[in-house]
């Protein structure tokens, strides 16, 4: 019982270190954070071009993630497979989205059990809108996504299901197409974003 609030203590030393918020702030213990999705550097120009914003939100300290998913640039052509989206472990864009490294894993499990492995998502008109709750990631704590990025990638997520080795670590999604940075933002961004997410006449 000792140990379990030592470490308790320290989860909790660990979450006001990085992100120290207080209730009755302008945003009321609701944390933002915003990725600009630019298309990699290395992927060849016939190639979707995917810019864009995946935004987040979380309730400090306690609430589930969060995310719009508000993505342009796919093909208009309706019969294209879904996109694979995951978290990398860095927030290195040096070498385009290659340098993001493999999937965020600090649990050391296989896909598509990782915090930030969001599944497959099908593009409509050259657009994915969409909006997810109850994620598995978080914004808070040693475990925090802050400061890795979100990729985009050119195939479907087999979700672990290849029978291959590849498929344990990634899902076999191919080529990275784009990726971004995760940083803190204001409310705005969300609360723009989030009425056409949502509004299903426009899905």
């Amino acid at each position: 019982e000792s140990l379990h609030e030592i470490q308790k203590q320290v989860n909790d030393l660990w979450q006001n270190l990085l992100y120290p918020v207080t209730h009755g702030n302008e945003t009321d213990g609701m944390i933002y954070a915003t990725c600009e999705m630019k298309p990699s550097s290395k992927i060849d120009n016939n190639k979707p071009q995917v810019t864009g914003q995946v935004l987040f939100r979380q309730y400090y300290s306690y609430g589930r993630l969060e995310a719009i998913f508000y993505l342009d640039g796919f093909p208009l052509d309706n019969n294209q497979s879904s996109r694979a989206i995951h978290i990398h472990e860095l927030g290195d864009l040096s070498n385009g989205c290659d340098s993001t490294g493999g999937h965020y894993n600090p649990f050391r499990v296989n896909h598509p059990r990782h915090p930030g492995d969001f599944g497959n998502f099908l593009p409509k008109e050259g657009k994915i809108r969409k909006y997810k709750t109850n994620l598995f990631a978080t914004i808070f704590g040693p475990y925090s996504i802050m400061g890795r990025s979100v990729v985009i990638h050119e195939q479907e997520d087999d979700m672990g299901k290849g029978n291959n080795k590849a498929s344990l670590e990634n899902g076999n999604a191919g080529k990275r197409l784009a990726c971004c940075v995760i940083g803190i933002c204001s409310k705005n961004l969300w609360e723009e974003k989030l009425p056409e997410v949502t509004d299903k006449k426009k899905r």
